[in-house]
């Protein structure tokens, strides 16, 4: 790492934000970079390109809000553990004890779970029930209500399944201690001490802030979102909208160990540093991070300890990643396209210009693909979500995948069959059509032996094998 920081050049990025942008069909975005001196002096740009909406060609500004999708997790994660602070909870309290109608009975799915597996997706809840339940302050509450019945997709503790679920939970749970609604109690307790000026909860809140439309199929022939948002009643898991500038005043407040920049303290330090140390390990560690922490996601790139989140929602997507040991955060907002292989490149290229840290690449199939038997994993993987089936096809290994429930409706293409390529033991990868970066297919047994697929972050049960 160099001895003297490189200057940041907000020229530079504005270029390349939009020579990326243009190669991978995003239709508009914002980067931004802050980074902080350790004589607490800060540096700080935003850069903008292209437009917020196809349909009107409005341009995006640096201080266009967009969906930051599930890094809203992080802001539901700090609030959670200002609670801890004050002592009215600590992370392995029971769900129960705050909540006891969400657990109504043993049997229910929420039996046992703690706030730790809430905050480090280990409850087992099935993850992804996008159940619309209105948009009155009780949406939260009645969305808690449902889950006591939901699947249980593996035993409590077992695995690591990524669950939005969960998340809400932790907001009834911030609803029920502090007597607001989420919503109100994320302003209260951390959008006004941030001074965040064009952040929000609710679509009235961002109508005022120039908000970005999302984007289902990015450029040429792009395709807007069929609508702008997720339901109010899963906003504690990606219901945020804000501009860079907020986003990355979020995430100076824990490079500075927990203080705003007029010297507020929102979190202690012991808090800020707890929230980033390890509690589980991911089965797929190429895909998301190689562990969780108490809401972030942790990653070794290049020998150094880099933490943050993605986000994603209808048609835009969020990167967020702060490389604490370099007091630097990188954070990138998108409304459609090939936004995986935007962030690939243009991250990879501004932490090795501004820190010489390598970022590493995606996962890739060998050059020489070997036609590896794939019979041992053959057969039906489930959630709410999605459906796949993992097929010996005459050509090699195929993954069919089926989008299932609310959100089916809102994909362009709800059903692909992609082929398998084989990586290492038990991993192999796919490629959807058009895109350059490749996706993980991870396979692996609990130690009680049922068997699993991890994709795209979640844990997905064998439901069937090739004979049922």
């Amino acid at each position: 790492m160099p001895d003297e920081p490189t200057a940041i050049d907000p020229g530079r990025w504005a270029a390349r934000l939009a020579e990326l942008a243009g190669r991978h069909g995003v239709p508009g975005a914002q980067f931004g970079v802050l980074r902080l001196a350790p004589d607490g002096r800060e540096e700080a740009f935003t850069v903008a390109h292209g437009v917020l909406d196809t349909d009107t060609g409005h341009p995006v500004t640096a201080r266009s809000a967009f969906q930051i999708g599930s890094i809203t997790k992080l802001w539901t994660a700090a609030v959670v553990m200002g609670l801890v602070e004050e002592g009215l909870l600590t992370v392995d309290t029971p769900v129960a004890e705050v909540l006891p109608e969400a657990v109504p009975s043993d049997g229910a799915t929420t039996a046992g779970v703690t706030v730790r597996h809430l905050l480090t997706h280990t409850s087992g809840i099935e993850g992804d029930l996008f159940t619309d339940t209105g948009r009155g302050d009780d949406a939260v509450e009645k969305y808690t209500a449902l889950l006591a019945g939901a699947a249980r997709i593996h035993p409590l503790g077992a695995t690591f399944s990524y669950c939005n679920s969960g998340f809400v939970l932790l907001g009834r749970i911030i609803e029920r201690l502090t007597g607001r609604v989420w919503d109100e109690a994320m302003r209260e307790r951390l959008f006004v001490p941030l001074g965040l000026e064009r952040t929000g909860t609710l679509p009235e809140e961002a109508l005022l802030n120039d908000p970005a439309v999302g984007h289902v199929t990015g450029l040429p022939e792009p395709v807007r979102a069929p609508r702008w948002g997720l339901p109010r009643s899963v906003a504690p898991a990606g219901g945020v909208t804000a501009d860079m500038g907020d986003l990355l005043r979020f995430a100076a407040a824990h490079l500075r160990g927990g203080t705003t920049a007029d010297g507020t303290r929102l979190l202690s330090p012991d808090t800020v540093r707890a929230m980033t140390e390890p509690q589980v390990r991911l089965p797929d560690v190429r895909t998301l991070g190689e562990a969780w922490g108490l809401g972030w996601i942790l990653y070794d790139w290049d020998g150094h300890r880099v933490v943050g989140h993605d986000g994603n929602t209808v048609g835009q997507s969020a990167f967020l990643r702060l490389l604490p040991g370099s007091g630097l955060a990188v954070g990138l907002l998108t409304n459609g396209g090939r936004t995986r292989d935007l962030y690939q490149d243009l991250y990879g290229e501004v932490f090795d210009a501004l820190a010489g840290v390598r970022v590493p690449g995606p996962v890739e199939p060998p050059a020489e693909p070997s036609r590896t038997d794939v019979s041992a994993h053959t057969g039906v993987y489930e959630n709410a979500a999605e459906r796949l089936e993992v097929l010996a096809g005459p050509d090699g290994p195929v993954l069919r995948t089926t989008a299932l429930g609310p959100l089916a409706e809102l994909d362009p293409e709800p059903f692909q069959e992609l082929p398998l390529a084989a990586v290492a033991p038990g991993v192999y990868a796919v490629r959807p059509q058009g895109a350059r970066t490749w996706t993980p297919v991870t396979f692996y047994r609990l130690e009680t032996g049922e068997e699993y697929v991890h994709h795209a972050g979640r844990a997905l049960p064998r439901v069937a094998s090739p004979a049922e």
